[in-house]
């Protein structure tokens, strides 16, 4: 396997992150609506730490993103 295939292959793993922040994002948003369902009075306190929760997923497709970007600079050199 060459330089370019290899950089490729890894773009394509790097980007895989996007997969399981997309099944996490849906999980976090899932159990907000169940815990709002069971008590509809804490849905304030609960919000706050489900845009915490979602914050820190998106970070984790960002990263898959930045290392995608990176390894498609390097372009097999």
């Amino acid at each position: 396997m060459d330089a370019a295939s290899a950089a490729l292959l890894g773009m394509g793993l790097a980007a895989a992150g996007f997969a399981g922040a997309g099944v996490g994002i849906g999980y976090v948003f899932g159990k907000m609506i169940e815990a709002v369902a069971r008590q509809p009075e804490a849905e304030g306190r609960v919000g706050k730490y489900m845009w915490i929760g979602f914050a820190l997923v998106e970070a984790i497709a960002l990263y898959g993103l930045v290392i995608a970007f990176i390894i498609m600079g390097k372009g097999g050199k």
